[in-house]
């Protein structure tokens, strides 16, 4: 008997612009329980699928088929920020057209699936990067959907909770796809990978577990390439005979003629090879000159048992000096970035005068509404143009296409490396760098630990990816966990 297939895609187009596609005759299905991951480029249009799934947008050709009755839940990547002031239930009845009477059990079961105790009445922007991601993980279960579509879920998570939601996926029997540039994560459960590419637009569906199908995808380039490179010789040497027999006429012309069309059947079947995914350039954050006490903490709010409490401490940063802030999810890791960025909190103080370069985890420091170009020319350093711009723009893959749009209609991780092209730009004499791997490609991550660690300036940086901050020799650790 066939296993039962819950989503298909056939023949699906779809583009935001005419004549420039996202999805172009893009071919998959999945089977009930299926474990997958969606993967491509960043910007290539894996969450435009999502969209497609949940019927928020509607293709322009091809078929989308749903098995009949099945339900959908969507993990997505961030609580939308006029989300923030609900309450925690406020938040999750948003999921009901009319609330049931056993909401708030509902809701506590949704919470257990994902290992998480929250009071009911705390506001969603009170809550953490990491409690934000069980938030949205645990929405998406509340009807046990057929179909959970799950974006990017381990942004924020510390390890035990990519722990516990490792268990819980490979435990649960629907249907699941996951976005994640989380490779060991993404290695876990998955048992194929559906490739979205954004050259030619289509899908690539691979069987096995994470690592072997991106091992397969590098096998298969490296082959089609050998493959074109032989044909293209033999091409070249065709194109000199036709040329050559060409000019002796008679006969020889009609042989011309023969190998000619024989070179462009040749040329026909060659193989369109996938290029891999751009990788960034390597780069240089330039440090501004700084001299004297950067940064002193005296002062820090933690959070134990849902309270904060106001603890003195004795910190201090000069340039060169580079701080790791660890402590389980919730305890106020952002908190203490996010209030030495703004300033507010009695006991902390960052000299006068240094330029700070504020990697946030949810984008706050982009202005959505601003066009691309405009971001990168705001952030500038005295004594940088347009040249220099574009020139560090190209470096992170934002190009010309890219600069005229406004900065919401970049993906998230076009939003991460559009903030690392800024803090080039801006020549920071302080980095504060608040999960600054969320929703970047793997492929790029050990270029940014690389640009890190040759940083001159004063760093202090929270990460929940211990692969991540291995590469970068940090000079002092502050454990919020042990205050």
């Amino acid at each position: 008997m066939a296993e039962e297939v819950v989503l298909r895609f056939d023949e699906v187009k779809f583009e935001y612009l005419h004549k420039k596609p996202i999805l172009d005759q893009a071919n998959f299905s999945l089977r009930k329980g299926a474990k997958v991951t969606l993967m491509g480029q960043n910007g290539a249009g894996k969450s435009t699928i999502f969209s497609l799934i949940k019927k928020e947008l509607m293709p322009q050709s091809g078929q989308i088929s749903i098995a009949s009755g099945a339900t959908i839940g969507t993990a997505r990547q961030t609580i939308a920020r006029e989300d923030f002031v609900l309450s925690v239930e406020e938040y999750f009845s948003k999921g009901f057209e009319t609330i049931p009477g056993n909401i708030r059990s509902r809701i506590a079961k949704a919470l257990d699936a994902v290992n998480f105790d929250i009071p009911l009445d705390r506001k969603v922007g009170d809550l953490s990067g990491g409690q934000q991601a069980r938030i949205l993980l645990a929405y998406s279960l509340l009807e046990t959907p057929d179909i959970l579509l799950l974006d990017e879920p381990t942004n924020n998570l510390d390890k035990a909770g990519i722990d516990h939601l490792i268990g819980f996926l490979l435990t649960y029997d629907k249907t699941v796809m996951v976005i994640s540039h989380d490779a060991d994560f993404l290695n876990c459960f998955t048992e194929g990978v559906i490739y979205l590419d954004s050259f030619t637009h289509k899908t690539e569906v691979y069987v096995g577990d994470y690592y072997s199908v991106v091992e397969e995808i590098t096998r298969r380039v490296e082959r089609e390439q050998r493959e074109n490179a032989q044909l293209e010789k033999k091409i070249i040497d065709r194109k000199e005979k036709v040329n050559f027999f060409a000019h002796k006429g008679g006969k020889m012309r009609k042989l011309a003629q023969k190998m000619k069309e024989e070179t462009e059947e040749m040329e026909e079947s060659k193989v369109d090879v996938r290029r891999e995914d751009k990788t960034i350039r390597p780069f240089t954050i330039p440090v501004q000159d700084i001299v004297g006490e950067i940064v002193s903490i005296k002062k820090i709010k933690i959070i134990k048992n849902h309270e904060a409490v106001i603890k003195d401490i004795e910190r201090s940063l000069r340039k060169k000096n580079r701080l790791l802030v660890i402590g389980p999810n919730g305890i106020g890791k952002s908190t203490l970035l996010r209030s030495l960025v703004s300033g507010k909190q009695e006991g902390q103080h960052i000299l006068k005068g240094v330029r700070v370069g504020y990697y946030s985890q949810d984008f706050s420091t982009l202005n959505f509404q601003e066009k691309v170009f405009d971001s990168l020319k705001n952030s500038m350093a005295d004594g940088l143009g347009e040249p220099e711009l574009r020139s560090v723009a190209a470096g992170f893959l934002i190009t010309g296409d890219l600069m005229g749009h406004k900065v919401s209609d970049l993906s998230e991780g076009q939003k991460g490396l559009l903030s690392f092209a800024r803090l080039v730009l801006m020549q920071p004499g302080l980095l504060i760098l608040d999960e600054p791997t969320n929703h970047i490609n793997f492929r790029h991550l050990p270029i940014l630990a690389e640009a890190i660690n040759k940083y001159e300036g004063a760093i202090m940086m929270v990460s929940h990816m211990p692969e991540f901050v291995e590469k970068i020799r940090f000079t002092e650790e502050l454990d919020l966990g042990k205050l």
